[in-house]
């Protein structure tokens, strides 16, 4: 089972980061970031689902927030923004 966990885990760290956990009422979950303009809440709910498979999985929060930064130089000013995503789960059963 650990290989398993292992493998999904790897499988799943190109489309959103996953870290070991655990939830406030003591179980074992993960936390999964997919933020960016390129990942969204699907990437986040594949690799809970390749993490929890067939057992499922309770969404423990959900939190989402827009930022933005901006710099500058002698050159000129820039700007940019970003979503911030990520979500804790925790498998079923």
């Amino acid at each position: 089972m650990k290989i398993i966990l292992a493998l999904a885990l790897l499988v799943t760290t190109g489309c959103a980061t996953v870290k070991e956990t655990y939830a406030p009422d003591g179980r074992k979950s993960y936390t999964l970031n997919c933020s960016g303009a390129a990942r969204g809440w699907d990437k986040c709910e594949a690799a809970a689902g390749e993490i929890c498979q067939t057992k499922g999985y309770d969404i423990i929060s959900r939190n989402e927030a827009n930022t933005s930064a901006v710099g500058g130089t002698r050159d000129g000013i820039f700007g940019s923004k970003n979503q911030e995503r990520s979500m804790m789960v925790a498998c079923k059963g």
